[in-house]
């Protein structure tokens, strides 16, 4: 017995797994562990990354307004510094200026050349190439409110119908001071749904802030059109940007081809079957 325990094989093996078991501890010891879990900075990141993508702006724009700001600045405060930024870029291209590392949208996506000659037609027709959607909040719920009341439930229904005709890309701009409580001078109605349309990533709000007691708001018409033609998509508004018409030619062109007027009807939304008014 005392001799099979002490079997020369035996021990060889026991001696091999003693070698290779040290070998493991050795090496969990001095390599470092990896961690794999994913910390609050990059989930916040994650998010204004998101946040400035779909609004039409490079990851690097994004770092460059982080880099100014700080990582822990707050969306209205990046998406004017976004807007800032693409205006810079705007007029270093109309001076004949370029930054070959920042990209422009409209270079990656569309010219004015490769738009369709009947930009509207595809709106419900065909889901794999449907534009994408820029409302102007503010108009919808005021023409749902009579002109007299903010009511966000007229913003959710124009979404919902766009959303049942199989559209993906829909945006939603309202001033930021809409999230304030209900006043007798600015009334305001179902302002959950704001909320829950933020969360969505379906509402952005444009920034707004008080300065001595008096309210600055950022044009939300300008981040509206800027929006639609960088993304190649469509304007819902029943205004028609006159004055940014006059900023740019291309604008006025595009304003003139792709704004999507609507009504109401009580609680029902009804853009027109044909907007362009050709049949």
């Amino acid at each position: 017995m005392k001799q099979f325990c002490q079997s020369p094989g035996l021990e060889s093996n026991l001696l091999q797994c003693s070698e290779v078991l040290q070998d493991f501890n050795i090496d969990t010891k001095t390599k470092p562990k990896v961690d794999l879990r994913i910390t609050d900075e990059d989930k916040v990141y994650k998010t204004k990354m998101e946040f400035a993508l779909k609004l039409g702006y490079s990851e690097e724009q994004l770092q460059m307004v982080l880099n100014k700001l700080g990582t822990d600045a707050v969306p209205n405060d990046i998406l004017g510094e976004l807007v800032k930024l693409g205006n810079k870029l705007d007029s270093d291209a109309s001076s004949g200026r370029s930054n070959p590392r920042i990209i422009n949208l409209r270079d990656t996506t569309s010219t004015d050349s490769q738009r369709s000659d009947s930009p509207l037609e595809d709106i419900v027709d065909d889901g794999n190439n449907l534009k994408p959607v820029v409302i102007d909040g503010s108009n919808v719920a005021m023409s749902h409110g009579n002109k007299e009341v903010f009511s966000c439930r007229g913003i959710k229904l124009a979404v919902d119908w766009f959303l049942e005709r199989a559209h993906k890309d829909i945006t939603v701009f309202v001033p930021a001071w809409r999230k304030e409580q209900s006043r007798p001078d600015a009334l305001i109605t179902d302002q959950e749904i704001l909320r829950k349309l933020e969360k969505d990533k379906i509402l952005v709000f444009t920034p707004s802030r008080r300065v001595q007691g008096r309210r600055v708001v950022c044009y939300d018409d300008r981040f509206i059109v800027k929006l639609a033609y960088e993304s190649d998509g469509i304007i819902v508004s029943n205004d028609n940007y006159r004055d940014l018409q006059n900023e740019k030619p291309e604008w006025k062109k595009f304003i003139d081809e792709r704004l999507l007027m609507y009504s109401f009807v009580n609680d029902k939304f009804m853009p027109p079957d044909d907007p362009l008014g050709r049949h």
